[in-house]
Order: C-alpha cells, then sequence, then structure tokens
C-alpha cells in the first residue's frame, strides 16, 4: 500500500460521506476492522500503549514502533500511525522510523510531551511549522502528514486552532487535526480559512458521520475509544463468567 493511495482516499469526496477510519490497537483489532471492509486505518498511540500496558505519552518509542509495523504487515489496506510529538526525533530519522513499520500515514501533535497531562505545553506554530515542513521535506511523498493542532485541549478557541491549521497546512501537512474540537465549531473553523482535509475526533453524542461531513469534516478517527468500547464489552463478558453457576454446562461458552 502506498502513501498515494491513503492521501487520495482524502479527496474528492461527497460532503456526507467522510473517511472513516478506524483505531486499532493490536494485529486482531486491525484485522476485524479490515475484514468489516474499512479501506484504511489509523492507529492511535493511547490505545496502542494501553494494549501494551502503558500510560498515554508513556510508551517507549521502540515499543511503539514495533506495534504499528505488526499491525502495517498484519493487513493489506493502508495504515496511518499516531507517534504522539516524535518522540524528539529528527526529522530525518522520524520519517524513516515510520517508513520502517510499514505505515504509509502519520499523526505528529503540536503539544511538548516533554510535559505532562493535559498541562505539557504547546509549542510554538512557528516552529511546529517548521518541523512539519522539514518531515514533509524528508518524507516526499511517501507520507500522509496528519498535523494535530492541540489549542482545544488547552482551552483555545476556534480562531487558535484555526491559524495554527492554516500554517500547518501551509508547511506540506495534508490533513490538519483540531483534536477535541465540537462539531458545533467545524463550520466556524472552515469560515476561518481552514482549507483542505479536517480530521475529527467522534466521541459518543456526536452527531452522524453524515452530518460531521456536511459540517466541514472530511476525516473521522476515534482515538482510543474503540479500544474503551470493546474493553466495555469484555468487562461485561468478564461479569457474566463470574456470575455463571459453578455447575452450569460449559459447552456454549467459547
Amino acid at each position: 500500500m502506498t502513501a498515494d493511495l491513503l492521501r487520495a482516499l482524502h479527496h474528492e469526496r461527497p460532503a456526507t460521506r467522510p473517511l472513516v477510519l478506524p483505531g486499532p490497537w493490536d494485529v486482531a483489532s486491525a484485522r476485524a476492522f479490515e475484514e468489516a471492509g474499512f479501506p484504511a486505518l489509523a492507529t492511535p498511540s493511547a490505545g496502542i500503549a494501553a494494549s501494551l500496558g502503558y500510560e498515554d505519552g508513556h510508551t517507549p518509542p521502540a515499543e511503539m514502533f514495533a506495534a504499528v509495523a505488526r499491525i502495517a504487515r498484519g493487513v493489506s489496506v493502508p495504515v496511518t500511525a499516531d507517534i504522539e510529538d516524535g518522540y524528539g526525533l529528527a526529522p530525518e530519522e522520524l520519517v524513516a522510523r515510520v517508513l520502517e513499520t510499514g505505515a504509509v500515514g502519520v499523526n505528529l501533535e503540536d503539544s511538548d510531551r516533554t510535559g505532562v497531562g493535559r498541562g505539557r505545553p504547546l509549542r510554538d506554530p512557528h516552529e511546529q511549522a517548521e518541523r512539519l515542513a522539514a518531515v514533509r521535506a524528508a518524507a516526499g511523498s511517501a507520507l500522509v502528514v496528519n498535523a494535530r493542532v492541540d489549542t482545544y485541549l488547552h482551552g483555545g478557541t476556534v480562531a487558535d486552532a484555526a491559524g495554527r491549521a492554516r500554517l500547518y497546512t501551509a508547511a506540506g501537512a495534508d490533513c490538519v487535526y483540531p483534536i477535541t474540537a465540537p462539531a458545533a465549531d467545524l463550520p466556524a473553523l472552515r469560515d476561518a480559512g481552514v482549507t483542505g482535509p479536517l480530521n475529527f475526533l467522534a466521541r459518543p453524542g456526536d452527531p452522524s458521520f453524515a452530518e460531521l461531513g456536511a459540517l466541514g469534516a472530511t476525516r473521522i478517527t476515534f482515538g482510543p475509544g474503540l479500544l474503551r468500547r470493546t474493553l466495555a464489552g469484555v468487562g461485561e463478558l468478564a461479569r457474566e463468567l463470574l456470575t455463571e453457576p459453578a455447575d452450569e454446562p460449559v459447552t456454549n461458552r467459547a
């Protein structure tokens, strides 16, 4: 699979048919999403961290890249990888490490992961734009670059998010991702000059995918949300097993 295929999936879409990219956390979940018919997948760093036993933001880079590589090898559709803020790697090394995994896309956020939790600072937008431009130069067309904009995590406004998004698009990002932006802000982001593909984080209670597309979303992702829904189902199964009478036949449990 090539980045050109993933890139093409972002363009010439009907407004009510945004690109929906489930977030697998391991090979089994990736194969389930592929078998369901999704044309591409987007690994979530928080989901992979949880599957490996780490808190979000604390996965060692080598383990994150190895997990992405297993997923990319395990499916035949394009995979784009969330690699947080790039782990402090120089753009050339970062691109090389991502390409080694087999992923053809990458998320890069503008929070500084040397901080802790939501208190971690935002990088200067111009410095982040320069970093994105360097990643684009190193990758050429081999990676679809999704530039995450973290202003909403810090109480920022539509204007804050749009200003960064415009800079990142000009620097060569294929898509921008104002994470946790409310659906109601999508038209305002478009009116503020956010052009090109726009990634929306879907959460329970949000409008339908078609409605989100009509509001301005091009691409829909879920972060660790699908893992959390799966774990809720596992928890329910566990409770059923725990409360089942000990003398109940086991024939239909598997």
